[in-house]
């Protein structure tokens, strides 16, 4: 088990007074048998009201609702946690699905309906072309291998880049450019997912890592798999894992696009660019 402290500080600075419409928030963890939230403290400025609710996926939505105009927006959440999933490869498959090709269960076909259509349908040339090293036709192959074969050519062949920019790349965007975001890598695998015939979500959350300065921490984002037998597993196309106690989800959706950590507008008299500095620590605490 591991103990794990989340800060996640994020503030907008305008040029003037705005009066700020409803923001919605995806900063509280998603609770199960492997992540126990023990403490959750959420402050805002300016005055609000705050209203919490369940998405369609089951995600913990805060929406904001403002009662008074300001220069600043600051959005400061911390939350204590513990992670239990100390053994990722501990799972077993299905005896039908451990080779693939399988057809999942004619039941659950139709709740995985939305996580077997393909998003960037105008991709799939270039995605049967890419694919073609991993799997054709006709071939039997052992399903999470083929799973982990793909996760790892992408955290191994291509080049991480940290993007500013809201959205992500198209998979035929990041095939061509050989790089990309983790959002990027996540979108790339999910659609080879698709295409394969898989059901697969896209995820989104906290990244804890040994290897940086004591205190740091990131949003990051990875693939969920559905495999019978072990339901949803996590794949982290950045590093070419399978996701254990060192990420933690806050957010699940068909769509990559559609779960930022924080998303909202606001009125103003005059055009304004406000600036936004995010800062994230995620720490092991005793």
């Amino acid at each position: 088990m591991r103990h794990l402290q989340i800060k996640h500080i994020t503030t907008y600075q305008y040029e003037q007074s705005v009066t700020l419409l409803p923001h919605k928030l995806l900063l509280r963890p998603r609770e199960g048998h492997d992540i126990r939230i023990e403490s959750s403290e959420l402050d805002i400025f300016p005055a609000h009201q705050l209203q919490w609710q369940r998405d369609v996926y089951d995600n913990a939505v805060a929406l904001a609702s403002f009662t008074e105009p300001g220069n600043c927006l600051s959005i400061s959440s911390r939350i204590l946690l513990q992670h239990l999933d100390s053994q990722p490869l501990n799972f077993l498959v299905a005896d039908y699905a451990v080779s693939y090709p399988f057809q999942y269960d004619a039941a659950e076909c139709i709740d995985l309906m939305p996580y077997l259509s393909p998003l960037f349908k105008q991709d799939q040339p270039v995605l049967d072309a890419w694919l073609r090293q991993f799997w054709y036709a006709g071939q039997r192959v052992e399903t999470y291998l083929l799973l982990d074969w793909i996760n790892k050519a992408i955290a191994t062949g291509f080049t991480y880049q940290q993007r500013e920019e809201p959205g992500v790349q198209t998979p035929a965007t990041t095939l061509g450019r050989q790089a990309g975001s983790c959002r990027d890598f996540a979108t790339l695998f999910i659609e080879a997912c698709h295409y394969l015939g898989l059901a697969a979500r896209f995820v989104s959350g906290y990244l804890f890592s040994s290897t940086l300065i004591a205190g740091q921490g990131a949003t990051h984002a990875w693939s969920e798999v559905y495999l019978p037998g072990a339901g949803w597993k996590g794949f982290d196309s950045t590093s070419g894992q399978v996701v254990g106690n060192d990420h933690i989800a806050v957010a699940v959706n068909r769509h990559p696009e559609s779960v930022p950590p924080i998303s909202g507008s606001f009125i103003a008299d005059l055009p304004q660019s406000p600036v936004m500095s995010v800062a994230v620590e995620v720490s092991l605490y005793p």
